[in-house]
């Protein structure tokens, strides 16, 4: 009798997980339609131009003309949680004379001196941050294997009501998104993990917001990063382009006697 009722237990278990991820699924795609979907998905490159803030201990510690280039590339499935599938620029001031690029090698900031290695722990914390934004899983991570998308049900999240999915990898990295349940689109996410060397629980939450529609994708305007509850960056994008066939010159790392090229004009 115990037996079969453990079976019925862990029929009805295995039930429940396989109906979560069916809606966390629907969740998803609906979320990668209002992107825009096969456009979203194959998406090459992006230009951001706008106004970007860094923060330290709740106060703004920087104020800058930004303008982020960023090219996608191929990573096999079997590496996308683990290699930077992107190539990102971060030009700041009007002149673009100064920028950190940061590509699956490396991080560089680049002034008039040329290029400076950035420090191992600033390049983990990019990286890490990336690989889990819901925005660049949906791009480069969709289809990796023993990703799962499983619904934790729906919230009220700053007056929204939202669908809540939680997106666990092989790795077992969690990120909970948390999506609009009229728009479709991403809101709110956050991720939690313990530091390698103090063991304490660190928490990164991104709010998405501003959505605008460029040739048939919605990217967010303004995205706002806390840190364990201190804001550290904040970016409002006055204009959003895709698919302006970025060359590699953006993303070359200059020799040490080499002047950093400004942006090619379009």
């Amino acid at each position: 009798m115990k037996r079969i009722l453990y079976m019925l237990v862990a029929a009805a278990t295995i039930a429940s997980a396989e109906d979560a991820e069916a809606r966390g699924k629907k969740v998803v795609e609906d979320a990668i339609a209002a992107l825009g979907g096969q456009k979203f998905l194959t998406m090459q490159d992006r230009i951001e131009k706008g106004r970007a803030y860094s923060f330290f201990h709740d106060e703004i510690s920087g104020l800058s003309v930004a303008k982020i280039y960023t090219r996608y590339i191929y990573v096999a499935p079997d590496r996308t949680g683990i290699d930077l599938g992107i190539q990102e620029r971060q030009a700041f001031g009007k002149n673009e004379d100064y920028y950190v690029l940061f590509r699956q090698e490396g991080a560089w900031e680049v002034t008039f001196r040329g290029p400076k290695a950035q420090e191992k722990d600033r390049i983990q914390r990019y990286r890490d941050t990336t690989l889990n934004n819901v925005l660049y899983i949906f791009r480069q991570r969709l289809h990796e294997p023993g990703i799962i998308f499983e619904s934790q049900g729906s919230d009220v999240i700053e007056n929204q009501p939202v669908n809540v999915v939680d997106i666990t990898d092989s790795q077992n990295r969690v990120v909970r998104v948390y999506f609009h349940q009229t728009t479709k689109l991403p809101v709110q996410q956050s991720w939690v993990w313990r530091d390698p060397e103090t063991k304490e629980r660190e928490e990164e939450v991104t709010r998405f917001s501003r959505y605008r529609m460029t040739d048939g994708i919605q990217w967010p305007q303004q995205i706002h990063r806390e840190r364990n509850g201190e804001k550290v960056y904040e970016i409002f994008s006055d204009s959003v382009t895709v698919n302006q066939e970025l060359t590699d010159n953006l993303f070359a790392v200059p020799g040490p006697d080499t002047k950093p090229d400004p942006p090619r004009k379009k």
